[in-house]
C-alpha cells in the first residue's frame, strides 16, 4: 500500500521539487517539470522491490527516477577462497608423506647415542669429570682400564687414539675440539673389517682394531715404523749389526709365535709379551707409544693394553693381522 502526503499532490509553478514519498524500501520520487500534468509514478509491485540493502547501509540511498523501475544495485562481500595445495595425483589428503626409509648402516657400524651433558676439556687433569670422560671412551669403543677418575698414561693412550681416529691433533690431552668431538660422536669406533676375526693395523691413522665376527672390539693408540733407515748393534748376539728401513710392511698374515711373560729381549731391543706376525716384526707392548710412527717395524701398544690382550684372549695364535696403509 502506498501513501501519499498533502504536500506531495500540491504542485508548485516555479520549479519547486514535488516529492512523494512512498512507504516502500523509503523511495523518493521526482516531479513533473512546472506546467505540467504530474502522471502517477510507476511503483513496482512490492515483490520487485523486495531487495534487502548491504549489511550497514541505509533505505534512503535507493532513488528511483519517475516513471522508471530500477532495481537497487547491491554489493555484497564474498568470502576469500582458501588455498588448497596441489598433491600429486592419489596422494591421500588426510595423511602426510610417508617418511623416506633410515639409512641402513654398514655391518660393522655401531650407533652410540650423543652424550647426555657436554664433556668437560680436563687437559690431563684427574678427578670427577675425567671419570666420565674415561666412561665416554670406552663407550665408544676406544680401550681404556676402567672409569676411575685418574688420568694416566691408559688414558692418555685412549684420548691419542680418538684424536687420531678422528682427524684432531694427538695431543693425548682432552683439549676444547676433543671434548666436543667426544660429546657429538654418534658411532663406536671401527675400522674396514666387516667379516672375520683378526687384528687390523690402519698405519694412515696409526690405530690397531680389534675385530670379533666383523665387530670392531676395541680401538688402540699404536705406533708402527718409521720409514728411517737404521742401524744398530744386535741385542742378542754383539757380533751381529742389524740395518733396515723401519718398515711395518702391509699384507696379510697370521701370529705364530709368542712370548707371553714379561719383557724379552729382542735383537733390536726389549719388547713386552710379544706376539709375532712377521719374521721378527711383532705386536707387543712399549713404555713409549708416540703420536706418529716411531719403531723399527713392530707395532706397538701399551703394556696396559698388551696385557688386556693377553689376559682377555683375543688374539691367540694363528690370528689374521692385516696392516694396510
Amino acid at each position: 500500500m502506498i501513501t501519499r502526503t498533502k504536500a506531495a499532490r500540491t504542485a508548485t509553478l516555479s520549479g519547486v521539487l514535488l516529492v512523494a514519498t512512498l512507504g516502500v524500501a523509503g523511495l523518493s520520487v521526482s516531479a513533473a517539470p512546472p506546467d505540467s500534468t504530474v502522471p502517477s509514478p510507476t511503483v513496482p509491485s512490492p515483490t520487485e522491490t523486495s531487495v534487502a540493502p548491504p549489511t550497514g547501509t541505509d533505505d534512503s540511498s535507493v532513488v528511483i527516477t519517475p516513471g522508471t523501475t530500477t532495481a537497487p544495485t547491491t554489493t555484497s562481500t564474498v568470502a576469500p577462497t582458501d588455498t588448497v595445495a596441489t598433491l600429486p595425483p592419489g596422494t591421500p589428503t588426510t595423511t602426510p608423506y610417508p617418511l623416506p626409509p633410515a639409512p641402513v648402516l654398514p655391518s660393522n657400524v655401531e650407533n652410540v647415542a650423543p652424550a647426555e651433558t657436554p664433556l668437560q676439556a680436563v687437559g690431563s687433569r684427574s678427578g670427577p669429570a675425567t671419570q666420565v670422560l674415561q666412561q665416554r671412551l670406552l663407550d665408544l669403543g676406544f680401550w681404556d682400564t676402567a672409569p676411575d677418575g685418574k688420568y694416566g698414561f691408559a688414558t692418555t693412550q685412549a684420548v691419542m687414539a680418538f684424536q687420531k681416529y678422528t682427524g684432531l691433533s694427538p695431543s693425548g690431552k682432552v683439549d676444547k675440539a676433543t671434548a666436543a668431538a667426544l660429546t657429538a660422536a654418534t658411532e663406536k669406533a671401527h675400522g674396514l673389517t666387516n667379516a672375520g676375526t683378526l687384528v687390523e693395523v690402519d698405519k694412515g691413522r696409526q690405530v690397531l682394531f680389534i675385530v670379533v665376527d666383523g665387530k670392531t672390539q676395541w680401538a688402540f693408540n699404536t705406533s708402527t715404523g718409521s720409514g728411517i733407515a737404521y742401524t744398530a748393534t744386535n741385542k742378542n748376539d754383539p757380533t751381529k749389526v742389524e740395518t733396515g728401513d723401519a718398515q711395518t710392511p702391509a699384507g696379510l698374515f697370521k701370529t705364530n709365535r709368542e712370548r707371553p711373560e714379561g719383557w724379552w729381549e729382542g735383537d733390536l731391543g726389549r719388547i713386552y709379551r710379544p706376539k709375532y706376525f712377521n719374521g721378527g716384526i711383532a705386536l707387543h707392548g712399549m713404555t713409549s707409544i708416540p703420536n706418529h710412527p716411531a719403531s723399527h717395524g713392530c707395532v706397538r701398544l701399551s703394556t696396559m693394553a698388551m696385557d688386556f690382550i693377553w689376559d682377555s684372549g683375543l688374539v691367540p695364535l694363528h690370528t689374521t693381522v692385516w696392516v694396510h696403509e
